[in-house]
């Protein structure tokens, strides 16, 4: 033992002290890497709002289904969604198709003019007792027929991404996805034509069958392409909220177990009495 040694009576306590300390470190140190690991899963399932639904760094062209397979019920989804996209600040274009299609706004066209179609959507709420709700009449119901040709809408959108006005073209299509059976050889080749020119094409569907989603999904060059639109604005904006919130709180308990931690960090000093 050195002669410059002090024997210290407390030693025994302090090396108790030593060791829960150490534990309380390793624990805090742990939290932070799981809040951190959660916060990060949670930020990798938010969507981001600039582009909700076409690649980024694309130029979109939203190919909407107006025919009259579309019922009631999937108005609200329709709004939604071209609330949504209207809301991201890109810019897009616009083909209205059913049995056939024609182009409604050019590529390029800021996301808010789609708001001016969207209304064609909203049903009102208050109606008359024993009424059901009736979307208002749209200028195009009586320009096309009860068919449904999917492959019309694609195949214009298709012409308009290759005459060369824009770059980086993407097509979203938004359909219940009901087309019609002798539409179905020429909605294939459409769809392969997509994937020759690498041209992304991604799908929301307006609650389609199972058969229907089956069908597109085959077509497209990932399953995940097709994803299903939501119920209603409400609905999106909440599970969108929820999950910044819990971003939120995870960031704060992460904070919280680093401050901890760097408290516990703290070595120990000598002082005065």
């Amino acid at each position: 033992m050195s002669t410059d040694a002090i024997p210290l009576a407390d030693l025994g306590r302090l090396s108790d002290a030593a060791r829960r300390t150490g534990r309380t470190r390793l624990l805090a140190a742990t939290a932070v890497v799981v809040v951190a690991g959660l916060a990060l899963v949670v930020a990798s399932r938010m969507h981001p709002t600039a582009t909700p639904f076409v690649p980024a760094g694309t130029t979109g062209i939203v190919v909407l289904d107006v025919s009259a397979s579309i019922s009631d019920e999937t108005y609200a989804r329709i709004a939604a969604t071209l609330e949504r996209l209207a809301d991201s600040g890109g810019r897009y274009g616009l083909v209205l198709f059913s049995d056939t299609a024609y182009e409604a706004l050019p590529p390029g066209t800021r996301a808010s003019e789609l708001r001016a179609f969207e209304r064609f959507f909203v049903v009102p709420r208050q109606v008359a007792p024993g009424q059901a709700p009736v979307p208002p009449a749209n200028p195009w119901s009586s320009q096309f027929s009860a068919g449904t040709r999917i492959s019309s809408g694609l195949l214009l959108a298709l012409r308009v991404a290759r005459s060369g006005e824009i770059e980086h073209p993407s097509v979203v299509l938004v359909s219940d996805l009901d087309d019609d059976t002798g539409d179905i050889e020429a909605l294939t080749s459409t769809a392969l034509a997509y994937r020759k020119l690498g041209i992304p094409l991604r799908v929301v569907g307006l609650n389609p069958s199972p058969e229907d989603a089956r069908l597109v999904q085959r077509l497209l060059a990932r399953p995940s392409d097709l994803r299903q639109a939501p119920a209603t604005r409400t609905a999106a904006s909440r599970a969108e909220g929820s999950s910044a919130l819990t971003l939120v709180v995870l960031a704060l308990a992460a904070a919280a177990a680093l401050a901890l931690l760097l408290v516990l960090a703290e070595r120990l000093r000598w002082a005065d009495a």
